[in-house]
């Protein structure tokens, strides 16, 4: 097929888990020859170098300037007063006779961007020669008549977890159950920072998302404290917050750097400042344990077979603990079920009880479920 893939509704690499989604799928599709990225932050693609993965990177009504399509635009847009036409013309020249692919996995689990990614799909599949929705997990309480009626014209749609294939193959009978693609990310070991003990260190990440989830933000917080005191008091391991989304608006420094502060004293607490998906990935797989509430972050230590404990807010959450696990009991721990100060706490100790137990279950698992992840690209290839 001489067509191009076009990754669209990617936000940025400050996300390293929509980082981990481009980076691979690009190389599942045989990239970066023949896949193009349209990015709201190319500066950040450019920043941690993902966007080395694509023939190239565009940006929102980007057209090359002088060309036919520029002139067209602005003629459509002084002449004719038609004020999207830039929009308009972006879209038919990125997307003509290519196949479209839709990235970011829970696009839909928000409002605005549901909201946006209908618009989009509706004028991108005026040109394209096909549609995919990609790696997606959808919360039944997300399907209203315009995202269902957005969702059943697609050709193709990859759900990564169950929860989402059972939802979706009753909507769209062109769905397939995957995993996430970003169970194939590679890892680069950076130096460890000091007070990290390799294979003897809980890597905790903590977002401020999960703060707005739980009963109360100062609980979830209260609860992470607690566990740091416990790992340090009642364990030799050390602990090392690690952050995965560093947006502005969006930052796990923001509460991993009140924890680091709170335990600075302590010679085995340490945090890594930022890094590209690649590399968090390489702190993450040499922990024992991880606990994490980002989603990315999980899988990059679920994918190195570390025992890990999910401080969960979603069905993606959930989906894949059940497809690696059986069960989400025990696996996740749902923000929204936070009543005590210490309910991680005791999580954590059940996972302590059951490592080897984890670990060993991962090791069996996880060969087969990145084989699952590559098998995606054969629907599309």
């Amino acid at each position: 097929m001489g067509s191009k893939k076009v990754l669209y509704m990617h936000t940025g690499s400050g996300n390293h888990g929509c980082e981990a989604i481009i980076r691979t799928t690009s190389k599942l599709l045989n990239g970066p020859n023949n896949v193009i990225l349209w990015s709201n932050a190319r500066s950040e693609d450019i920043q941690y170098g993902s966007a080395q993965g694509f023939e190239k990177v565009v940006v929102p009504e980007e057209l090359e300037r002088f060309s036919p399509a520029y002139f067209e635009a602005l003629v459509k847009r002084k002449l004719l007063h038609r004020e999207k036409a830039n929009m308009e013309v972006f879209l038919r020249e990125l997307f003509k006779d290519n196949v479209a692919i839709s990235v970011g996995g829970d696009n839909y689990c928000y409002e605005w961007s549901a909201k946006q990614a209908v618009l989009f799909d509706k004028e991108i599949r005026k040109y394209c020669a096909a549609s995919v929705l990609w790696g997606c997990s959808i919360d039944p309480d997300a399907i209203t008549p315009e995202v269902r009626e957005d969702l059943a014209g697609f050709n193709l749609i990859t759900a990564r977890e169950t929860i989402t294939y059972q939802l979706l193959k009753e909507i769209n009978s062109h769905t397939v159950k995957v995993a996430d693609p970003a169970f194939l990310l590679e890892r680069v070991d950076l130096p460890l920072p000091k007070g990290f003990q390799e294979g003897n260190t809980v890597g905790i990440n903590v977002s401020p998302l999960i703060m707005k989830y739980g009963t109360e933000g100062s609980l979830i917080l209260e609860n992470y404290r607690i566990l740091i005191h416990y790992i340090l008091e009642k364990t030799d391991m050390s602990v090392c917050l690690i952050p995965h989304v560093v947006w502005p608006y969006n930052n796990d420094m923001e509460p991993i750097n009140v924890l680091h502060h709170e335990f600075e004293d302590s010679s085995r607490v340490s945090r890594i400042m930022d890094g590209n998906c690649c590399e968090l990935k390489g702190y993450i797989a040499r922990c024992r344990f991880f606990v994490g509430a980002r989603t990315h972050a999980t899988i990059a230590a679920y994918s190195s077979c570390v025992p890990t404990l999910v401080v969960g807010y979603s069905v993606k959450s959930r989906g894949i603990a059940q497809d690696l696990f059986g069960t989400e009991e025990g696996y996740v721990l749902p923000v929204q079920g936070i009543k005590g100060e210490d309910d991680l706490k005791f999580y954590f100790q059940r996972m302590l009880e059951q490592e080897y137990e984890e670990k060993n279950h991962l090791a069996d698992v996880i060969p087969a479920y990145k084989e699952l992840a590559a098998s995606a690209a054969n629907y599309i290839l």
